[in-house]
């Protein structure tokens, strides 16, 4: 059955910003469904255009870029209260692939009603502004981390980001959070090869900052892990969600 909007639980989050009742409505009529995405389903296709939007209602998934001979490079990750499709409703089509990590259940929105948002709601197109920006912001740090630390200081960057981000959402338990992705894909988005990536990980563990076993990440000192990875101290804002 499809998750009713006013009852939706990433908008009982903190992480997130509350909606006025008429922009409740909206989101109800520009919803059109639900899709559920089983691991490995390619949720959206680089060069491909697509009807719909989503955002991650439950799950993770991960985006990737196909370059010209086949290698793929993992350029971000896709988290519960992420938008899904932004270039496709603004630019035609995907300059980059999405799939899903684990089982995901994300909801669907009518590209074409995009424009209508916009005229009709424009403070909701805002929040659609700053979330583009929030990726810009992002990016940018991910590029820093890639070109200027050292493999210890970029892995706790990445670790430090997905616990941080996770338990703003609500995913952890105690102090462990899930993490389903490979460390080849940590590797790939970091710049780092799979052995150095593993090398960097044991020495972590041993360090006794964090553990990355069977599909979870836990934080033992986030401190620690926080002076690694050069983390500045973020403010607590909330985030849109669409």
């Amino acid at each position: 059955m499809s998750t009713d909007c006013n009852n939706c639980p990433l908008r009982k989050l903190d992480a997130f910003e509350e909606m006025s009742a008429s922009e409740v409505s909206f989101m109800e009529r520009f919803k059109t469904g639900e899709l559920e995405a089983q691991p490995g389903t390619e949720i959206m296709a680089q060069g491909q255009s697509s009807t719909h939007l989503f955002t991650c209602l439950r799950g993770m998934g991960l985006r990737y870029k196909t370059l010209a001979d086949g290698r793929r490079q993992v350029i971000g990750f896709v988290l519960p209260g992420d938008f899904i499709g932004l270039q496709a409703g603004v630019m035609s089509e995907m300059s980059h692939s999405v799939e899903a990590s684990t089982a995901m259940r994300l909801c669907t929105f009518n590209r074409s009603e995009l424009w209508t948002l916009f005229k009709s709601h424009p403070a909701r197109a805002y929040d659609l502004t700053r979330i583009a920006a929030t990726e810009e912001v992002f990016l940018g740090e991910a590029l820093a981390a890639v070109g200027q630390l050292d493999a210890r200081a970029k892995v706790s960057w990445a670790l430090h980001r997905f616990y941080t981000r996770l338990t703003a959402v609500k995913q952890q338990t105690g102090n462990t959070v899930p993490l389903p992705y490979r460390q080849q894909d940590l590797a790939d988005a970091m710049g780092l090869s799979l052995v150095h990536t593993n090398k960097t990980l044991a020495r972590l563990r041993e360090d006794q900052i964090v553990t990355l076993s069977e599909n979870q990440l836990t934080v033992h000192n986030p401190t620690r892990l926080a002076e690694l990875a050069q983390a500045e101290d973020a403010p607590n804002v909330k985030r849109p969600l669409i």
